[in-house]
């Protein structure tokens, strides 16, 4: 139309995109002018128009000044171009006629193309209001799809003309109006007109209304409802919008909050796990809303149902076996496996239920270990009505509280242990208060005989009574060193240097000297020993541990008995036995003997010096070495055996 109109064999349309001009429509065009029709802004007749925002009259391209060098010069042609703006006076591109000859362009034929011009601005400008208006729905309903809210909104008929995302996976194949399975906050259910799209119909503005959707699988969802009406120029009310949040998890949060506060004050009131497992599962199974609960503690090699609870009004009679072994039934299965279990439906076959437990009214199940600093010690079981699927949320909430209950359990083991130190400490206290006495109570008394003791009784029982005192003061040394070094001993203070050292050596020394020392004593020491045996070790702390086990050995050995000493390499460890021929120490004292705060029965019975350090001190001492000490004994007496490494680990 614009060629005819301005009576030209070419026209077209060119728009900028980037720095260049683009054809976009035409009509006539020549092979050779295609350097005015797919051109740059720079070196084209369209980019004068676009550069200067008017129009570009050109008779004679071969002589005009403005043309471009190498653009339709060689043709001698015309060229008459008009700029195309947007709304905004923004020029967007060139509407132009062209001639192959030179000419003259009337007024007419400038009017023509002037008049092109505006129709393709006005055409563009429909065309980039309908492309922006499409821009801003696929921008909004990008918006609205990418809201948490499900978003719902309708006509001044009530009928649903929008929905987002959000709100189609929230209510699913539901019709949004329908109000099957919904409640207020009351527990009354809700009625159609109840709706926020329809309350906002009538004019009302609603804020945070509750609603409670019973779904298909018994769970429980939780929405806040907000609806507004939307208003015309003219105040009339065209339609409304509703938002629907989705706040179930913020409600099973504060439940799960809730139920954590009461197990954590179930814990706090009882004395023990027995008496707190009622509340902590009662607890559960109201937060849960499930029906049962079971908690299991291991005891002697079997797990043990130490708790049961099933939500009120709802039939009893589950019936729960005392005991499980390991791996038998679910609470046996999830001891074993040491993790948490999700039974979809107990009532399968293939179940760890039993039917009888199950009865078609126990579905779900889900069992979680409980645990101690040592390892597994309980399983903690719930169960449901309905068949539920696995929740990660679920079973967080489920190991928090087994969690708990394990510390409860190790807190009350720590605190019976305490009370058992104290008592043990106080004990303790007692007997060596008793055994420094003693050595204090001769060295008082015969230091008394001595300051009133006149000369001839001085010359007569002087050395006797010195002698005594000497004796028991070396006793009360020997005690408290003892003291000292386990004490230095247990705080890392001891200096324990091991050299290579001939082990034999120093026992068949100590050997020496105590036969000398008991000589005429109706006690015989039988010694084993190898000739040399190297051991990386400290020579005094060794020789002294020797001499405490032969001591000892000697101490408790009945007159007429033997003490046996042997030292001999097995393997990659020197073994270091004394037995002696006394009572053997029961079963149940052996561990307690290296305590520090214990003395065996069998001691209780005869007056025997000694601080009672000496096993426990000996203890420190190997452990040091990296060696290791025991209790062993029969009918025949007690042995103790000490075990070295031969070479430094």
């Amino acid at each position: 139309m614009t060629a005819r109109a301005a009576k030209a064999p070419s026209a077209c349309i060119q728009f900028i995109e980037g720095a260049r001009l683009r054809l976009y429509g035409s009509w006539g065009v020549s092979m050779e002018w295609d350097d005015i029709t797919d051109t740059g802004l720079e070196n084209s007749l369209g980019g004068i128009v676009v550069r200067a925002g008017e129009p570009l009259v050109v008779e004679d391209a071969a002589v005009d000044e403005r043309v471009p060098a190498g653009v339709a010069r060689r043709h001698n042609g015309a060229y008459l171009g008009y700029p195309v703006h947007d709304r905004l006076g923004l020029v967007l591109g060139v509407c132009c006629a062209y001639d192959q000859q030179p000419r003259r362009w009337t007024p007419e034929q400038m009017t023509a193309v002037a008049e092109a011009a505006e129709v393709a601005t006005l055409l563009i400008g429909e065309q980039l209001a309908r492309y922006e208006l499409e821009q801003q729905h696929r921008f909004l309903d990008a918006v609205l799809d990418s809201l948490h809210d499900g978003v719902t909104a309708c006509d001044a008929g009530g009928r649903v003309v929008f929905a987002n995302e959000r709100m189609r996976s929230l209510w699913g194949d539901s019709p949004f109006e329908d109000v099957a399975g919904l409640a207020d906050a009351s527990g009354e259910p809700l009625r159609r007109e109840d709706l926020g799209l329809f309350r906002a119909l009538r004019g009302e503005r609603v804020r945070d209304a509750q609603i409670a959707a019973q779904g298909r699988s018994r769970r429980t969802r939780y929405f806040l409802m907000d609806a507004q009406p939307i208003h015309g120029l003219d105040g009339r009310v065209l339609g409304a919008v509703q938002a629907v949040q989705d706040v179930t998890r913020q409600r099973r949060a504060e439940r799960f909050r809730s139920c954590e506060l009461a197990v954590t004050t179930a814990l706090a009131e009882a004395p023990s796990i027995e008496a707190a497992g009622p509340r902590v599962l009662e607890a559960v199974v109201a937060t849960l809303d499930w029906v049962h609960a079971e908690l299991w503690m291991v005891d002697d090699g079997t797990i043990r149902a130490a708790a049961r609870w099933s939500t009120p009004g709802w039939p009893s009679g589950i019936p729960v076996p005392e005991r499980l072994a390991y791996g038998q039934g679910l609470a046996g299965r999830a001891w074993q496996v040491d993790k948490p279990l999700w039974i979809r439906d107990v009532g399968r076959p293939q179940s760890l239920i039993s039917p009888d437990t199950s009865a078609d009214r126990l579905h779900t199940a889900l069992a979680i270990p409980v645990h101690d600093g040592t390892g597994p010690i309980g399983v903690l079981t719930v169960f449901a009505d309905a068949v539920e699927d696995p929740e990660d949320e679920l079973v967080a909430l489920m190991s928090g509280i087994a969690a708990h209950l394990g510390q409860f359990v190790e807190r009350r083991r720590v605190e019976d242990l305490q009370r058992q130190l104290t008592r043990s400490k106080n004990e303790y206290l007692a007997l060596i208060g008793h055994e420094l006495r003693t050595p204090l109570t001769s060295i008082s008394a015969y230091t008394e005989l001595l300051r009133e003791a006149d000369e001839p009784t001085l010359v007569r029982d002087g050395p006797r009574l010195i002698e005594v005192i000497e004796r028991n003061t070396n006793q009360l040394r020997e005690i408290i060193n003892e003291l000292l070094e386990l004490s230095a001993l247990d705080a890392g203070h001891a200096d324990v240097r091991r050299t290579p050292m001939d082990l034999a050596a120093v026992v068949r020394e100590v050997v020496d000297r105590a036969r000398a020392a008991i000589d005429g004593a109706p006690v015989v020491i039988d010694a084993d020993l190898s000739g040399e045996l190297i051991v990386p070790g400290d020579r005094d702390r060794l020789r002294h541990i020797v001499e405490n086990l032969l001591g000892s050995a000697v101490r408790f050995s009945p007159d007429g008995g033997h003490v046996a000493v042997s030292l001999r390499s097995t393997g990659r460890a020197a073994e270091l036995a004394v037995s002696d021929s006394g009572a053997d120490v029961p079963w149940a004292e052996r561990e307690q003997m290296f305590t520090g705060h214990f003395r065996t029965s069998r001691g209780h019975d005869r007056t025997l010096p000694g601080s009672g350090l000496g096993l426990t001190l000996s203890r420190a001492v190997v452990e040091k070495h990296h060696g290791s000490i025991e209790l062993t004994g029969g009918d025949a007496g007690t042995t103790v055996l000490v075990r070295l490494p031969l070479e430094t680990p």
